[in-house]
């Protein structure tokens, strides 16, 4: 009999407990919309690339907006929460190129358009004044950017190099489809 109230006693606190862990996780970084334009992109890595950059955009945008706004109660805490979902994208990005890089996938018309946005996210994450409450998601944002660029810098080269080694075949270029080229 004990060991059922116990059980009961777990499951019950369990219970209790899991709106607060759900709660914990906050709120997911892509709405359906944006995981929808990523699925269309999947298949081109340049336009993949350009949707990155056009949904960390969005965060960066709502950034700003917080500060140009009168103050308003929960001020910090929604800087932390657009900072982690720009460092979550920023990763998934990375890992994206990472991806492209070996596989040699043409994305030379994305990559300087990353190294400018990349120079703006810096200066927009480093504006908000400094607040213990998203301090660090802060640095790790600004990790993220630093390393994204650092990223592109290298793909540039690497692909203008690759590339004049092995030019995309002609009719590729026309029908605008993605050149993959052999590994």
């Amino acid at each position: 009999m004990r060991r059922l109230l116990f059980t009961a006693a777990l499951v019950f606190e369990l219970f209790l407990l899991a709106p607060n862990v759900r709660a914990q996780r906050g709120e997911a970084p892509l709405t359906d919309g944006e995981v929808e334009q990523l699925r269309d992109s999947a298949y081109i890595a340049n336009d993949r690339v350009m949707v990155f950059i056009k949904l960390i955009d969005t965060r960066i945008k709502a950034l700003q907006d917080i500060y140009a706004k009168p103050r308003r109660p929960g001020r910090e805490e929604d800087t932390h929460d657009l900072l982690e979902q720009f460092s979550s994208l920023a990763d998934e990005l990375s890992d994206n190129l990472d991806d492209y890089g070996p596989r040699h996938r043409d994305i030379r018309k994305a990559l300087p358009k990353l190294i400018e946005a990349t120079e703006r996210w810096a200066t927009a994450i480093k504006s908000p004044p400094d607040n213990d409450v998203y301090n660090v998601s802060r640095r790790i944002a600004l990790e993220s950017v630093r390393d994204l660029r650092d990223q592109a810098n290298e793909m540039i080269e690497d692909q203008k190099t690759w590339f004049a080694a092995h030019p995309p075949p002609k009719e590729d270029k026309q029908n605008k489809g993605e050149y993959n080229a052999p590994q």
